[in-house]
């Protein structure tokens, strides 16, 4: 447990790197991560657990395939969205964006199952601040 109060904008200002979120809270037995979003992330899917996104600023574009069908949905600043477990995404973003998720700890970003990781893309389970 944290014992002093975590600015999300000081922790956001404090790195560069895209798709490489940062814990700022943990409870029960969730992780709250902050990140920046830019460009594409890549296909993967949690099979036992939902994803919650919140854009905190600029824009979010999540693909999601389901049953062969694909369709987008734009979250703008102050918008909030679960992807259901088990439902492949793709999130996209045309600017950096900041983004606060909540998952279970431990979560890998990349899912359970995903497609071939880019040299972009941070395979972490997110990292502690301080």
């Amino acid at each position: 447990m944290m014992a002093e109060p975590v600015n999300i904008q000081r922790t956001l200002d404090s790195f560069s790197e895209p798709w490489s979120p940062r814990i700022v809270a943990q409870f029960n037995d969730y992780d709250v991560r902050v990140a920046k979003f830019h460009g594409a992330y890549l296909w993967h899917s949690h099979q036992d657990t939902d994803e919650l996104f919140i854009v905190a600023a600029g824009r979010l574009v999540i693909h999601l395939r389901e049953d062969g069908v694909e369709r987008c949905v734009t979250l703008h600043r102050g918008d909030t969205y679960v992807v259901p477990r088990g439902i492949e995404h793709k999130p996209v973003s045309d600017e950096e964006s900041h983004i606060i998720m909540v998952e279970p700890t431990g979560t890998l970003t990349v899912g359970d199952t995903h497609e071939e990781i880019p040299d972009h893309v941070d395979a972490t389970t997110g990292h502690h601040i301080g």
